[in-house]
Order: C-alpha cells, then structure tokens, then sequence
C-alpha cells in the first residue's frame, strides 16, 4: 500500500447539529436536522432512525456517526469537521478520521472501515466468506518488480483443496486476463472480479503455475461461502534437544477458542520445551482469545498478578470506558474458556499451559493488532519472544464494532499498554540482531518462504527458529534491518489488485467484545 504525505492540519475546527422544531400541528409535526458550528448532540439521539420512509434516514445516518466519533474516536479532535450533506454515508465516515502522520511518515490511522453488519456477524463468529478458500500474497506490479500472485495457504475443505492449490502456486492469469501483463483498467477490473468474488456461485478460470511445475494448468473455481480454519498444521517436532511445538494460528475468531485449546493440549501432552508460534497471516480479532493464547503459552506464575492489556481511551474518558459505561481496568491474563462459540466449547473449563519461557514467534507485515498484542503482553511479563520473520503491521489500537441501520462501523477508540506500560509500536514489531529500540525485537529479518509448506522444518522462518534455538543466532545470509522503514517505491494506485469488500474484516482488528 502506498501512502501519500499530507501537511498538517492547522486546527481542528469543532462543529455540531441541533434539532429544532418545526412549525405545524403535533400531528405533522417534524424535526429538522440542521448541521451549526460548535456543538453536539449526544450520538443516541439519531441511533436506530433507520426506516426507509424516513426522508432524513441518511443525513441521520452521517450525524449519528458525526457525535459518536467526536465522543469516542481516539483522536476526536484531530477530525477536520465538515459539512456531511454533500456526501453518502459511507463517503462521510471516510472522513471521520485523523490525517496526522506516524513518526515515520505513514498516516497514523489506517483501520478506518465499516461493512453490511450481517456480514460482520457471519464472519466474527466462524469466519465465513465468499472464496476459493485459498489466502494470497499480492506484489503489485511497480519500477522493479512484476505483478504476481502467490498462493500462501488454502483452506480444508475449500474448492482450492479440492483442485490441489497449494502454497507456492502462481495464478498466472485470470479469466484470459495475464496477471503480469495487465496494463489497463478495464484488465485490472477482471483480475479483482475473479480474485474478490462477491456472490456464491461466480464461476472464474484460473491459469495456475503450480510450485515446481513448468506448465500452466487451467482451473475453474465456483465461489462459495468457505468457513476459515483458524488452527492448523499443529505438530510437534522431535530434535536432539527436545520436542519442539509448532501450531499456524491464523485468526482470533470465535471458531479458534476450540482449536487452540485442543492444540495447546495436544503439545503439553507431547512435552514440548519450546513452541514456534506461527502467526504471519493472523490480523488479529477478539482481544480476550489473544489473552487466553499469552496465558497458555506462559502459564499461571508468570501470568499471576500481571496484566494482559490496559485499554485508554481519549481524554474525555480517563477512567470510564465511553462505550460500556464501565469503570476502567486493565485486561488479564484468562486462564479459563470463555465461550466465545458455545456449540464447540463452553466457558469456565480451565485453560492448558505450556508453561514457556520463551516463544518464538513468525511474523509478516500481515501480522496485526490482536496477534502483536500477544508479543507485547507476553514481553511485558519478561518471557522472552524471539521474532523471526518481517515487520508487523504495527496496530496498537482497537475498536468495538458498533452496528446502525444494517452497517457496523470500526473507529479506533482506545489503545493497549502491556505490563509495563509499553505499546508505542504504531510502525510495528521489528526483528533486530541488535536491538536498541523497544519495538526492535531480538530475532531474524526473512521473507517469507512460499517455496515450503508451512510447518516444514526445512520452510525459511521455521528452520531458522529451530536454527535460533540451537545456536541463538540467526542463519547465515540474514538481512539487517534499518531503524526506520524504508520509503514505499512507487507503485500506480490505478492498476493495483485489491479486495475491497472487507470480508477481511478480522485482519487488523483488535476488539474488545463481540
């Protein structure tokens, strides 16, 4: 993603909307809604006003998301307020947001979005959406380098399964369409249609280069709803110093509360020294299921009389939370179920823990909010993480997904702080031989291996965790990092493969309740 400079902004212009009456008989009677300068409603007032004959239901609409962001918005007052009649709904929540810059120069709020609460609903609970059920890694096409599409892993059970897509694979083209060679909107438009479907039923032919294949085989997928499996590929691996644990945790969804009590259980039982925690196409999620994960990994006397996460909110909400209601108090660590999806596990059973140390943990820049507040929470109560892997995506913030009028909105409302306090790490985890900063961690700079199964001792970020283990250093061959990210190399907005329809939802989320 490319990201453009903005100046900044000059002052922060308040603005409001008061309801005044109308004239007429009680029995015509209406409000008008009117937009003045330096005042606000309460939110609630324009909350669930959304009846299709209500002439005003969307200038409603943009004022009930106007108050509730001057309420609980992080960053309420670096909003520029404006005008909401000249735009849609969702158009004027776009501009509900900071401008203001990292201190590396990238916008500071990038987990600004909404989508239709019914998808919102179907995905928390078992993260299910419109697919192939195959996940991919997407290098645009720029000055240096060929647009590609790489297959990174597919989901059991998913029409990518059933024709042998696998991690490694190349979608060469779509639909006739050359993925390298597309140079016009009206190619790129078919390229995102096949890649991003938006109905069950959509019917796209793929040419596919499989790994280590020298002839392109053609495939046509039928998109349907395809149920993620968050926990995968959990296995324990015999050295000559010890089991070694290994688990593909890949979204804190409802779904994973099962998967990851079975998997924890499963290596305690295989007596495990050391677990490799594989988060590098995690998002994040629910905030309590990165909890329990921190707890089983460092199991009840490192985690006793700790904190998880403490929440703030902006400087209107010092010790309550805007949302609750409630007074303000730091997360802990869980160490029992909490029922996240009852039908597959019930609350209140205690957790199993490894007990651990230390943990090493592989990360990409697909490595966000829920899953980086694991690494935090964990490094605040001294057990040690080594990072193998790439920068993470750097989201020390969250939201409560709040539902209007058939659309969930995600503002950011409140940061995390681990044990000690930390959680300025907005530009990410970074892996460091030498590190000097807190958001540096000891570990290896690598990029992905797609040339490996994930789980394969002989896959790049694994075998240099277990090289790490055995030698506590990093392979031979591995990148240092610069202290501050490079510049993004230009890349034309205008012909870039994007999925816009936020069935993804869950990456780059971090949410404090269902």
């Amino acid at each position: 993603m490319t990201f453009f400079r903005l100046s900044q902004l000059g002052g922060f212009l308040a603005s409001t909307l008061i309801l005044t009456a109308c004239g007429g008989s009680s029995s015509d009677n209406k409000e008008e809604l009117t937009w003045v300068q330096g005042e606000f409603a309460p939110y609630s007032t324009f909350a669930g006003q959304c009846e299709a004959s209500n002439s005003n239901f969307a200038l409603n609409e943009k004022l009930w998301l106007r108050s509730w962001s001057n309420d609980t918005y992080l960053w309420y007052d670096e909003i520029i307020d404006t005008d909401p009649t000249p735009y849609s709904v969702l158009e004027y929540f776009d501009l509900l947001k900071t401008t203001e810059l990292s201190p590396t120069g990238n916008l500071k709020d990038q987990f600004h979005f909404s989508m239709p609460t019914s998808e919102w609903e179907a995905l928390n609970q078992s993260g299910a959406s419109v697919g192939y059920g195959f996940n991919i890694y997407l290098q645009q096409a720029s000055a240096t380098t060929d647009r590609q599409v790489t297959i990174t892993y597919s989901e059991p059970n998913s029409p990518a399964t059933d024709a042998s897509i696998e991690r490694g694979a190349i979608i060469v083209s779509i639909d006739g369409v050359s993925v390298k060679d597309a140079n016009d909107s009206d190619s790129i438009a078919i390229l995102n249609n096949g890649l991003f479907p938006d109905e069950d039923g959509q019917q796209t032919l793929f040419g596919i280069l499989d790994l280590g294949a020298t002839q392109v085989r053609n495939v046509t997928l039928t998109a349907q709803t395809v149920t993620s499996t968050p926990v995968q590929n959990v296995k324990t691996l015999s050295t000559t110093s010890g089991n070694v644990g290994y688990m593909q945790f890949n979204s804190h969804i409802a779904t994973a509360e099962r998967g990851l009590f079975d998997a924890i259980t499963s290596l305690k039982n295989t007596g495990v020294s050391d677990l490799v925690l594989d988060l590098r196409y995690n998002g994040g999620g629910l905030l309590a299921m990165a909890s329990q994960m921190a707890y089983m990994v460092a199991g009840s006397q490192a985690t006793q009389n700790k904190i998880f996460e403490l929440s703030t909110f902006n400087d209107k909400y010092p010790t309550t939370n805007p949302v609750t209601g409630e007074t303000l108090s730091p997360m802990p660590f869980y160490n029992s179920t909490l029922g996240f999806n009852t039908s597959l596990l019930s609350s209140g059973q205690a957790l199993p823990t490894l007990d651990l140390k230390r943990v090493y943990v592989l990360t990409t820049d697909d490595t966000c909010s829920a899953s980086e507040a694991i690494i935090n929470s964990l490094r605040g109560i001294d057990i040690e993480v080594i990072q193998l892997g790439s920068t993470t995506c750097g989201k020390p913030y969250g939201f409560y997904p709040t539902p209007n009028c058939g659309e969930t909105y995600f503002s950011v409302q409140f940061r995390g702080e681990n044990n000690k306090g930390f959680g300025d790490y907005s530009d990410g985890f970074m892996p460091s031989q030498s590190p000097t900063l807190e958001s540096e961690i000891q570990g290896c700079q690598l990029s992905d291996d797609f040339e490996h199964a994930l789980g394969d001792p002989n896959e790049r970020l694994l075998s240099a965790a277990l090289y790490y283990r055995d030698n506590a250093s990093c392979p031979a061959g591995t990148r240092s990092i610069a202290k501050m990210p490079t510049q993004t190399q230009f890349v034309d907005q205008g012909f870039i493969l994007q999925d816009t329809r936020m069935q993804t939802v869950l990456k780059n989320s971090r949410i404090l309740s269902q």
